[in-house]
Formats: C-alpha cells, sequence, structure tokens
C-alpha cells in the first residue's frame, strides 16, 4: 500500500517537474519574437511655413449609408467623437525678401494670405451598428477617417481661425517694421494683402 503511494507521489513529482521544465523551457528558449520595422524615405523637401495659430475642435460626426432603403438590414452606422488640432498660418515658399542697403530699404512682397497648413485629428467611435447584408469594411473606415477630417476642415474655415491668423501675421509685420525703422531702415509691404495702410 505505501509503495503504491510512494510510486504514485513520485510520479506526480515527475509530472509537476516536467510542466515546470516545459514551461521554463519555453519561456527562455522557445519565444522567439520577430519584429520587423521598414521605414521607407520617399522624399525630402524644404518647407517654410509659419504657424501663427492653432486650434482645437471636438466634434460629433454621424455617419450613415444604406442599401435602397433605410432598413435595419441594409443600414450601417456610425456615430464618432472627432478630436483635432487645426494650425493656420502662412506658406511662406514664395515670400520675397529684399535688402538694398543703397537706400536702406527692406521690401517684403508676395505675402501669402493665411491657410490652414495642417489638421491633426483622432477618432473614437461610438454606437457602430451594422445590417445583416451590410457591414464596416477598412474602405469605409478610411472613408470615415477621410470624411471626419473634411468636416473638421469645414468647421475651422467657419470660424474665426484665419481672420485671428492674419491678425498675428500682422502683428509681426508690425515687429518686423519697428526692428528695422529702430535700425534706421525703411520698411515696405508690397504684397496682394491691403497691409500698405497698416505699415504706412
Amino acid at each position: 500500500m505505501i509503495r503504491k503511494f510512494l510510486i504514485g507521489l513520485s510520479l506526480v513529482a515527475v509530472f509537476a517537474l516536467g510542466v515546470v521544465a516545459a514551461r521554463y523551457f519555453y519561456n527562455t528558449k522557445s519565444v522567439k519574437a520577430v519584429e520587423n520595422s521598414d521605414v521607407v524615405l520617399e522624399k525630402i523637401k524644404t518647407v517654410a511655413k509659419l504657424i501663427s495659430i492653432e486650434g482645437y475642435f471636438t466634434e460629433v460626426y454621424d455617419y450613415k449609408d444604406y442599401w435602397a432603403y433605410d432598413m435595419s438590414w441594409f443600414r450601417k452606422k456610425a456615430l464618432v467623437r472627432v478630436k483635432a488640432r487645426v494650425s493656420v498660418g502662412y506658406d511662406l515658399a514664395q515670400l520675397k525678401v529684399d535688402a538694398r542697403p543703397e537706400d536702406r530699404t527692406i521690401i517684403v512682397s508676395n505675402l501669402p494670405e493665411p491657410v490652414i497648413l495642417s489638421i491633426d485629428h483622432e477618432l473614437d467611435y461610438y454606437d457602430i451598428s451594422q445590417g445583416t447584408f451590410n457591414y464596416f469594411s477598412e474602405a469605409d473606415y478610411n472613408k470615415i477617417n477621410a470624411n471626419a477630417k473634411k468636416f473638421i476642415e469645414a468647421k475651422a474655415k467657419e470660424s474665426d481661425l484665419i481672420s485671428t491668423a492674419r491678425k498675428e501675421g500682422n502683428q509681426v509685420l508690425e515687429l518686423m517694421k519697428f526692428i528695422a525703422e529702430s535700425a534706421g531702415w525703411n520698411f515696405v509691404v508690397q504684397s496682394k494683402v491691403n497691409l500698405d495702410t497698416l505699415l504706412n
């Protein structure tokens, strides 16, 4: 009786030892993580952009589409919260600044209008529902992402971001004019924007 008990206990101990050894071997020897990262640099472009103001938006975007009839079997919809940071400023690629030492004059021309330079956004999906015959695909999510960005862009254009950025740009020009005139130079702005009255 005792012999059978010892044999059984030995078998249990060997089994437990095997499990522990197998886990140790699996954790230290067998697990191999393979990570791969390919970074492709396609293009390097020199940019000259001045961000003069940023706006932060939180909007709710309602997406729905359906086949032929607006019935639950054929309808899919999603309620999406869009959080975005919109940067507004100037693309200075075409800006020209000429200094004429002979008459101590600085001429600024081709001054651009303020534009939306970038939109950084993220989406939180709420209340996603899809019909039996109409379901969300990867293309749908990409479409929602693109539409949400356009939605934020439209909201930004409706806001006072552009006009506020223009005021900030005018203040930069005023500062440049003050520095130039303090050094005994004339400061002239030639642009489509009617800033001559502001700076002269």
